[in-house]
């Protein structure tokens, strides 16, 4: 492969820095962090409360996280489908 040849996709391919490719996917995609964000917190409360659990059993207490977890991460991917709907359906953007 020779350096002359053009890029497949030159949007992406641009020389930019992490930060700015971050805070552009961010923009574009607003409820992927947010998704990301609320499963960190869900585990860490759920590690949190791992020590005052009583009498519950491991397996339980581990199977309610991971479906809090899971219940908040769906929730986020579908207002994030919703809101790509409305935004690309209801306000077009003028062509």
């Amino acid at each position: 492969m020779s350096s002359s040849q053009e890029p497949v996709f030159p949007e992406y391919e641009t020389e930019t820095s992490q930060t700015s490719k971050l805070v552009r996917k961010f923009k574009e995609t607003p409820f992927v962090p947010i998704g990301m964000a609320g499963f960190a917190v869900v585990v860490g409360y759920g590690l949190y409360r791992l020590k005052h659990r009583g009498e519950m059993k491991m397996s339980l207490h581990l199977i309610h996280m991971r479906v809090a977890a899971q219940g908040f991460v769906v929730g986020a991917i579908t207002c994030g489908v919703l809101y790509s709907m409305f935004r690309e359906h209801i306000f077009k953007p003028k062509e």
